[in-house]
């Protein structure tokens, strides 16, 4: 490092200007014991940046931390060594970027938290484990101006009560609040610790040797508790859950709004990832949902569309121009318009019953992303999905699933470990249904009745834990900690609402046509040679003795091989009793993934994974199926 001395006038820090990349490590922030270290931190995009290049003038050194791609900046201020870190959610050892703020941190005489003034929900967390850890520590409160502009109140000497630390309102791009930098760095101080965790903190002062160790320690980190040679804590989770609690405690004391839409809307998000009010908000949402899919799309609009444009206008009129150049009753005339014919049945379920329910689908998904409340159902179920292996997050590539099982599959790379994405990508290819699957179910059920409804729901959500549980408890390693931004609640932009939609039901159609139309044309062929009866006559056992459903049912089998919502779609006009309809549906649902998600799979997970997921698919929808026939019927 250079030692520039930091008595020069501005015009003489513009001659001065020196920039280097180096590596540096620890030992490099102890270079001069006589210099206090000053650390910005702050979770990503909050602007820390701006405050050190105002701090540090122009003499910056930036450096490549060891062992990784993290550069790390290094400035000087009056007496003070200037650090800027990785945006970060938490200090521990999740990525590279935490590993460096950690390393940074735990050597720091001060710590400068800088947060979003709009965003504290998310960014007090990290403020208060900072605190906990026992440093010096002031707070920037930053984008100030936004908070004025938004209509939101904040009780500054309230927060700085509440957490013990002195805290300095600022708006960074304004450069508003600047000149109390000096202060805030002079003021910084330790704040008010959890109470639970302050003496199990001192009890380990003896192994750890600084309170921001022992707390590491006590989360679990393993690289600092193999640094001191114990084993990692086991509290991480009931810590967690606390601070944010705190946070909780601390937000509703000091925030509040003038404007009423603003107020309403912050009151319904908070409502919505608080557990006695959220779960009630979820099954309401649920329900709204079920009304709309299930009963006007699935039902009035489905079948009007189907039978009406479908079945008494397209088919008979297709069949005629087709029948004036081919027999209906020779081969071709059978794989174009017989009954699974490419251009009678496979376009009237494309257009008139899978369009529809996917638009639908999407219009959902679209108006819970716009609104802000996906993110909150994220925070809402996280501890539900800590039970299954899962953090909070895996609920966008879940929800993405009942769209499009392939799409979810790619989505599981949001998740923090790989653990994670194989029990996500797992649970996608046996217990989820798509979609368009998920159309032909709705449109079954609703006329099987609600106590249908029931059993089919309740078995595939058994079979969903259990798969889950199961995986959870196999496969080493632990759950990562949910860390995500909650935006505003908001009344959704219809402009955005329909992009995302009619984006998403295009590609999705797009995909799905040509594997639909190849589908039809694969057990048109086996029917004319006379393959479809001999699958049908492999699976007689299974389908009439085991389920119990009418020998035709094999078809779908073959059908659902090529893509899991066509063969649901083989099921739709066989003459089956309500009993039926649910080991039917029960057994297709869990059945193989489609080809296309096969695919994803082979690409994702590996050959050996997917197909172990492949084979256990058959098992588990026959196992399940024949149970639940058996116990019905």
């Amino acid at each position: 490092m250079h030692n520039h001395s930091s008595e020069f006038s501005p015009d003489q820090h513009r001659l001065h200007h020196v920039e280097q990349h180096k590596h540096v490590g620890i030992s490099a922030l102890a270079h001069d014991i006589r210099r206090s270290k000053v650390v910005l931190v702050g979770n990503p995009n909050v602007g820390k940046s701006l405050f050190f290049n105002h701090l540090s003038g122009l003499y910056v050194d930036v450096s490549n931390y060891p062992g990784t791609t993290i550069e790390i900046s290094e400035g000087r201020f009056g007496t003070y060594d200037i650090y800027d870190t990785p945006g970060v959610y938490g200090i521990s050892s999740f990525s590279d970027e935490e590993n460096v703020t950690r390393e940074i941190v735990l050597q720091s005489d001060i710590v400068l938290n800088v947060v979003d003034a709009v965003h504290l929900e998310r960014d007090l967390f990290l403020t208060l484990q900072l605190i906990d850890m026992g440093k010096n520590v002031a707070l920037l409160l930053n984008f100030m101006d936004e908070v004025e502009k938004q209509g939101i109140e904040i009780d500054v000497k309230l927060l700085s009560t509440y957490l013990g630390v002195p805290v300095f309102p600022t708006a960074a791009v304004l450069k508003t609040g600047f000149d109390s930098l000096p202060l805030a760095i002079e003021q910084a101080r330790r704040g008010e610790q959890d109470k639970m965790l302050h003496p199990k903190l001192h009890t380990m002062l003896s192994v750890s040797g600084s309170e921001a160790e022992a707390l590491l320690i006590l989360e679990g980190d393993t690289v600092i508790a193999e640094r001191h040679g114990v084993p990692p804590g086991t509290e991480r989770e009931d810590i967690y859950i606390e601070r944010r609690n705190r946070v909780n405690l601390i937000i509703n004391a000091i925030l509040s709004e003038r404007d009423v839409r603003t107020r309403l809307s912050t009151m319904i998000g908070r409502w919505s990832v608080n557990a006695w009010t959220g779960v009630p908000i979820l099954f309401g949402m649920l329900y709204v949902i079920y009304l709309f899919i299930g009963t006007f799309v699935a039902q009035d609009l489905v079948e009007f569309l189907e039978t009406r444009l479908g079945n008494e206008m397209w088919e008979p009129w297709i069949r005629g121009v087709i029948g004036e150049y081919v027999a209906p009753q020779s081969w071709l005339g059978t794989i174009l318009v017989g009954e699974f014919g490419l251009a009678t049945m496979t376009i009237t379920y494309l257009l008139f019953l899978l369009f529809p329910l996917v638009v639908a689908f999407y219009l959902t998904l679209a108006v819970m992303e716009d609104s802000g409340y996906l993110p909150r159902l994220a925070t809402l179920v996280d501890r539900s999905l800590n039970a299954i292996g899962l953090n909070g997050s895996a609920v966008i590539p879940l929800i993405l699933g009942f769209g499009c099982v392939t799409m979810a599959t790619i989505t599981t790379r949001i998740l923090g470990t790989e653990r994670e994405k194989r029990i996500a990508a797992t649970i996608l290819q046996f217990a989820v249904p798509c979609s368009a699957q998920l159309a032909v179910i709705a449109a079954m059920l609703a006329g099987a009745g609600f106590q249908a409804m029931l059993i089919f729901g309740g078995t595939i959500f058994v079979v969903f834990v259990a798969i889950g549980t199961i995986l959870h408890r196999l496969l080493p390693g632990k759950t990562s900690p949910l860390l995500i931004d909650l935006p505003p609640m908001r009344i959704p932009r219809l402009d955005n609402v329909m992009k995302k939609t009619l984006y998403r039901a295009y590609f999705f159609m797009k995909e799905a046509t040509p594997w639909f139309f190849a589908g039809a044309l694969g057990v048109g062929l086996m029917q004319v040679t006379g393959l479809l009866t001999v699958w049908q006559n492999l699976l007689t056992p299974f389908t009439t003795n085991w389920l119990q459903l009418p020998r035709e049912a094999s078809v779908s089998f073959v059908m659902g091989m090529v893509r899991r919502d066509f063969g649901a779609a083989g099921l739709y006009d066989l003459p089956l009793t309500t009993e039926q309809i649910v080991v039917a549906l029960v057994t297709i649902t869990l059945f193989v993934p489609c080809i296309a998600s096969l695919m994803v799979l082979v690409k994702e997970r590996g050959t050996k994974e997917a197909s172990l997921i492949w084979i256990g698919t058959w098992v588990t929808a026959f196992l399940v199926g024949g149970l639940l026939s058996q116990a019905l019927m």
